[in-house]
């Protein structure tokens, strides 16, 4: 844990320091050592929260992108359940940093809790299995209602450069039939080269994608999930459209941490454009 009270005070583990649980009131004992990220553990074996994990220096440095009083945030259950979020900011969105692997039930589990929540994973040690490929256009824009996107994969090269159907012309060949993007057959392939200019302009950041060897809970989840790759953008899982598509969208990671201090749902979070930090122009 980054905090624990001193003479009522939150405060940050220094050496030799003992504390109280914000959360549970048991005695902490500062953590400190040479080799190792300062914070404070519980004086016994237990730790309070259940969902608790060892906290990495990539752990650290999320929740210390957010204000202090933003940062380990408790959470009591009407039916005494207690939870201590990583980060929940003014607006009420919880932020859960995650690095280590999860299993369908705890996930589960912490969605239902908190609701209003957002996945923050890291990325880094599945990142070669992790392909980005080619851009697609704003599923809301004119010129992506009548494009049928074949799954890209990295087995088929040819997929990862962008290959679509064209739904009218699909609608034209069964016009007896009721085809939707869900429904399509028939149809002509077509190639990127032929759109790229409109899908240039009408970009918003989705992308295709292919995750070798994914780790599915992610893929499952309800809440919004965001990789965390270790450089300035975010990889929010999506689903593309009606076809069911699934998509990425990169986020600037600065879009984000402004986002959810000021979004009051976590699925708000990068749909709307804000000028950031005196900037002109705003950011994705």
């Amino acid at each position: 844990m980054q905090y624990a009270l001193v003479d009522g005070l939150r405060c940050e583990a220094v050496p030799g320091d003992r504390g109280l649980c914000p959360t549970c009131g048991a005695a902490m004992i500062a953590k400190c050592g040479p080799r190792r990220l300062h914070h404070w553990a519980h004086a016994g074996r237990r730790n309070c929260d259940p969902w608790w994990e060892n906290e990495t220096e990539w752990h650290r440095g999320w929740k210390n992108l957010f204000p202090a009083e933003c940062r380990e945030i408790s959470h009591l259950a009407a039916d005494g359940e207690i939870h201590r979020a990583d980060i929940k900011t003014p607006t009420g969105i919880v932020i859960e940093v995650q690095h280590s692997a999860m299993t369908d039930a705890e996930r589960q589990a912490r969605e239902a809790f908190y609701g209003n929540l957002v996945w923050v994973i890291d990325g880094r040690g599945f990142r070669d299995n992790f392909d980005i490929y080619h851009l697609l256009p704003d599923p809301q824009a004119d010129v992506a209602q009548d494009l049928v996107w074949v799954k890209a994969s990295r087995p088929m090269q040819g997929t990862a450069r962008g290959i679509f159907f064209r739904l009218s012309e699909c609608r034209a060949e069964f016009p007896e039939e009721v085809v939707t993007k869900a429904t399509l057959r028939g149809g002509f392939y077509h190639f990127i080269h032929e759109i790229e200019a409109e899908v240039r302009q009408s970009y918003r950041g989705h992308h295709q994608y292919d995750w070798v060897r994914p780790r599915r809970t992610w893929l499952d989840a309800a809440c919004p999930v965001y990789i965390d790759f270790g450089d300035d953008r975010l990889v929010r899982l999506d689903t593309y459209d009606e076809s069911g598509l699934r998509c990425i969208r990169l986020v600037a990671k600065r879009k984000f941490v402004h986002d959810v201090m000021v979004e009051t749902d976590a699925r708000a979070i990068a749909t709307r454009f804000y000028p950031i930090g005196g900037d002109t122009e705003a950011f994705r």
